[in-house]
């Protein structure tokens, strides 16, 4: 969990638009926090991992909690604030889902199912047995965590209606040699993964011997295929959108890369999202709200939301970016269900717009909720 300083600003309006939903919902719902996490035994904390050794200044203080411990963080501060919520391991067996479901019979399932037996291309698969069931369901439904899941569809749909995302192939094969008319730098990535699996410092290749290298390495590791993006070298940005029908652009964060060493590249790799005890992880420093140009925030959002409609999002997702030198924007992911963790991610803007963590929660599940009373 990264704790870094934020800055608060709020405005009225805006976050009592957010809030209404909250207020007016009196039923006491009963919501399970849904997650799958199959070999919980492996989350062991290494002792002898510890930050007063690193060879670098670490920026976050680190509370390392396990993704189980951190789900039922959730649900203790949604109890404490009258959601009559549990948390659920269904350790990658659907009877266990099915069974507790005819037991406790909840409102609304909170989902954190991102994986299924060790294919994270069945969540889709998750979220359509709930539809079937009839099940309110927090976040994205199935087609839109299928398209999003797929890097090389998901520009596809972005570019037929305008939203400009870098140039591109794709690698399906392992060959002699890979011909292309990309600018370098370049950087290769799964076509299949989400949270940055798969993207490390190595990632970025400046030459046709390095890429190659790391096309294979992808095709072989990964047994998928291999995206390959131009690197837009600028600024990054997150932008979290909250809503349904109606969606809202959040404070935008930027990803600050003016501290990385020069042996590591400007990217947001998997360890510096999910690695505490890398440099990496202390070098990619979160700003909220970025300081931008009207236009171009204005602009940002309007492509986010667009994003998020294209891709057929609802609830909470984030739309990463990255603005060129030349003032140009780029998106790089469509993600929806992204981490909800206090003082990270999404939440940072959903903080930063004057949203506490327990009331940002209670607005995604209240969403889930108004959908079954509609139907």
């Amino acid at each position: 969990m990264k704790l870094a300083k934020v800055n608060y600003q709020t405005n009225f309006t805006y976050r009592t638009y957010l809030r209404i939903f909250i207020f007016n919902m009196k039923k006491k719902l009963k919501v399970a926090v849904i997650f799958n996490e199959a070999n919980p035994e492996l989350y062991v904390k290494d002792p002898d991992k510890n930050l007063a050794d690193a060879d670098f200044v670490p920026y976050f203080e680190v509370e390392e909690l396990t993704p189980i411990e951190e789900y039922q963080v959730m649900a203790k501060r949604l109890r404490s604030k009258g959601v009559d919520a549990y948390t659920l391991n269904i350790k990658d067996d659907i009877d266990i889902l099915l069974k507790n479901i005819k037991k406790h019979k909840p409102d609304v399932v909170f989902n954190f199912v991102e994986i299924f037996k060790d294919d994270s291309r069945l969540e889709m698969n998750m979220v359509g047995l709930l539809e079937l069931l009839g099940i309110p369901y927090t976040g994205a439904p199935p087609m839109a965590l299928a398209n999003c899941q797929s890097k090389v569809l998901a520009k596809r749909l972005l570019n037929a209606v305008g939203v400009k995302t870098p140039q591109f192939m794709v690698i399906r094969e392992e060959k002699k040699q890979y011909r292309h008319k990309l600018n370098f730098p370049l950087i290769i990535k799964p076509a299949f993964e989400d949270a940055s699996v798969g993207i490390e410092n190595e990632s970025i290749v400046k030459n046709n011997r390095e890429l190659k290298e790391r096309i294979n390495y992808i095709l072989k590791y990964f047994a998928q295929p291999a995206l390959v993006e131009e690197f837009i070298e600028g600024r990054e940005l997150n932008l979290a959108i909250m809503g349904d029908k109606e969606p809202v652009a959040l404070p935008i964060s930027e990803i600050d890369f003016t501290e990385m060493p020069g042996h590591l590249h400007n990217i947001v790799s998997y360890q510096a999202k999910w690695d505490p005890h890398h440099e990496s992880y202390h070098k990619t420093i979160p700003i909220c709200p970025a300081e931008l140009p009207k236009r171009i925030e204005k602009k940002a959002k309007d492509i986010a939301i667009k994003a998020f409609r294209t891709m057929n999002c609802r609830d909470y997702a984030r739309v990463d970016m990255r603005l060129s030198a030349d003032n140009k924007l780029y998106v790089l992911e469509v993600n929806p269900n992204p981490d909800l963790t206090e003082g990270a991610g999404f939440m940072r803007s959903a903080e930063t717009s004057g949203l506490k963590y327990t009331t940002a929660l209670k607005k995604i599940i209240y969403l889930a909720w108004k959908r079954r009373k509609k139907k």
